[in-house]
């Protein structure tokens, strides 16, 4: 457990550094009011979440390899990957109901949540 915890540790430090990457270099060459940062993370961080499941999914690659670059690297860099993940696997196995429970759970939610914060600490 110890070795899977540091793995997942790792790839999140190093997702979480190209994630301040993607924001630095954006903002350095970028300015304007749509949070183009953020969506190039979410974008890029799908696209490697879907690279990446789909390649494990067709070999025998080691358990620990999943947890440092899905679970770590991937959670690290962006949970909307995840989301988005979790969402395409549920419109695979035809959960429609629970798609769209979820995602405008989430969305509405967290819409909620940020606001409850912000609310909280002014």
């Amino acid at each position: 457990m110890i070795k899977q915890l540091l793995l997942v540790g790792l790839g999140g430090g190093i997702g979480s550094i190209f994630r301040y990457l993607t924001s630095f270099l954006t903002a350095k060459y970028y300015a304007n009011a749509f949070p183009l940062a953020t969506f190039i993370t979410n974008v890029l961080g799908c696209f490697m979440i879907g690279l990446l499941i789909g390649y494990f999914a067709n070999s025998t690659t080691d358990h620990n390899l999943k947890l440092l670059f899905i679970t770590g690297f991937c959670g690290g860099y962006t949970t909307f990957s995840t989301f988005a993940a979790e969402n395409i696997s549920l419109l695979q196995n035809q959960n429609y109901i629970t798609l769209i429970a979820y995602t405008l759970a989430s969305v509405l939610t967290g819409f909620l949540a940020v606001g409850l914060g912000l609310m909280i600490t002014k």
